[in-house]
């Protein structure tokens, strides 16, 4: 039987909107972010779910307890969920990681699959832990429903898998605070992905953006980074 999971970025947090590398950084929610969350959590408030899940790190968290209020579970926290390791990077905005870690900067937004960022690590490293923790949950809930709450970078990872995409590719799916992408998993290889963004503002949209890049804009990368 289908295991459905709705799969949701943490809401809004301060280095969101000053743009630094959060990564592995623990940096609470906004009040904006909190008020994403509990908009969310009306919106998915006649759902039935049988697991909430969370990255350890506290916007995640704190994401998932303003959700899971109107829902009597408990919330299971693990770190295999994080965000990608940005390393040396985590504190910096994307113009500060560019005039310290040009070269570094530019091979991995060409590869980043493979290639290491100084002091973290890969989206391939990521995504395979992202993965294998979604797949015992998956196998945990079969017939069931669950949250998760995770990152910008691990739901880019696993929205791309379950497309097949190539994972160094993974920039062109946007994933703003707070929003929600639901996967039918009839089994674990034949995933069936709907994405929706649910925010408390007239700017709420689907959004897949798909953007053609010939050279590094770091504009453009401020607008793609799983920050």
């Amino acid at each position: 039987m289908s295991c459905r999971v709705y799969l949701v970025r943490h809401g809004e947090t301060e280095w969101n909107i000053t743009m630094k590398a959060q990564g592995h950084i623990d940096v609470p929610l906004s009040d904006h972010g909190r008020r994403q969350a509990d908009f969310l959590g009306k919106r998915l408030a006649v759902e039935k779910f049988d697991g909430f899940y969370a990255s350890d790190l506290t916007r995640a968290i704190e994401t998932a307890k303003i959700i899971s209020k109107h829902h009597n579970l408990e919330l299971e926290a693990l770190p295999e969920l994080r965000e990608l390791d940005f390393g040396d990077w985590e504190g910096m905005t994307i113009e500060e990681v560019a005039a310290l870690f040009e070269d570094d900067l530019k091979r991995w937004w060409e590869n980043p699959l493979s290639v290491r960022i100084p002091g973290g690590e890969t989206v391939g490293e990521m995504a395979q832990r992202c993965l294998g923790a979604l797949k015992q949950i998956v196998s945990r809930h079969t017939g069931g429903n669950v949250l998760i709450v995770s990152h910008g970078g691990p739901i880019r990872a696993i929205t791309a898998s379950i497309l097949e995409m190539d994972l160094n590719k993974y920039w062109r799916l946007r994933m703003d605070n707070a929003c929600l992408s639901i996967i039918d998993f009839p089994e674990w290889e034949k995933g069936i992905l709907m994405i929706a963004a649910i925010l408390p503002s007239s700017t709420a949209k689907i959004q897949i953006t798909l953007k053609k890049r010939a050279r590094i804009n770091h504009k453009s990368m401020r607008q793609s980074l799983p920050l």
